[in-house]
Parts: structure tokens; sequence; C-alpha cells
């Protein structure tokens, strides 16, 4: 039962990432030339949304993966712990520091952890220059 809830719980934050992505990128933008150069203030929310939206995502894959049992993350070699709302600062935390590259190593992933980072970071390095590459590039 527990590895059919963490392969659900995956399956479902992955669904909702790629669509939040794909919602992003697909959502009109203004079609005035001169203002296409600039980013808007909407543009702004709208990323601020989706990166919230991965790195709760993330951090939830974590959670779920931890109160299961499987340990993912280890602070000062000790595997995270703690009650429902360290858990969740920690894995917030940490999803936030992967998928903004800064990493500061206070908490490392192990086992499953590794390769879940491993996919979090790439989204992290790809989802800013989509979405320079979508504001810049006129396609029409």
């Amino acid at each position: 039962m527990d590895l059919l809830m963490i392969v659900g719980v995956i399956c479902v934050v992955f669904f909702i990432i790629q669509r939040s992505i794909m919602s992003f990128f697909r959502h009109p933008r203004p079609s005035h030339k001169k203002s296409r150069k600039f980013i808007s203030f909407e543009d702004l929310m709208a990323l601020f949304i989706v990166y919230s939206i991965i790195i709760f995502g993330f951090g939830s894959i974590y959670f779920t993966l931890i109160i299961t049992g499987v340990p993912v993350l280890m602070e000062g070699g000790v595997p995270v712990n703690g009650d429902f709302t360290e858990l969740t600062e920690a894995v917030s935390y940490f999803s936030a520091v992967t998928l903004l590259s800064v990493g500061y190593g206070d908490i490392t992933p192990v086992g499953l952890g590794r390769w879940i980072s491993v996919i979090e970071a790439l989204v992290g390095y790809l989802l800013p220059a989509a979405f320079v590459l979508s504001t810049v590039v006129d396609t029409d």
C-alpha cells in the first residue's frame, strides 16, 4: 500500500507540475510589438505561481517519501524528521534551494531523493531559459 501511495503522489504531482508549466506557456500574451519586449506584471505573477507549484509539488514528494519511511533527505548526517510543521518546512526549503540552484548543502538528498532532486534541478535550469525564449522570441 505504501508503494502504491508513493507512486500515486508522484504521478499526481508530476501531472500538476506539467499542467501548470504548459498553461503558463500557452496563456495569451499581448500582441503589441513594442510591449512584447518587456515582461509584464502578469507574466511575473504567472511565473511566481508556476515556481511555487513546482516547489510545493516536489516538496510533497519528499514529504510523502519521508512519512512512508523512505529516507530521501539528510541533515547533519541524520535523516530529516520532525512533526508535520517541521517536516513541511524542511522539505519546502530543500525543494526551493534545489529548484533555484542555490544548494546550500545543509540538507542533502540520499537514495531515491538524489534522482528526484536531479529532476527538480533540471526543471529549475530549463524553466528560466524557456521563459526568456517565450518572452523575447517573436512567434508571430
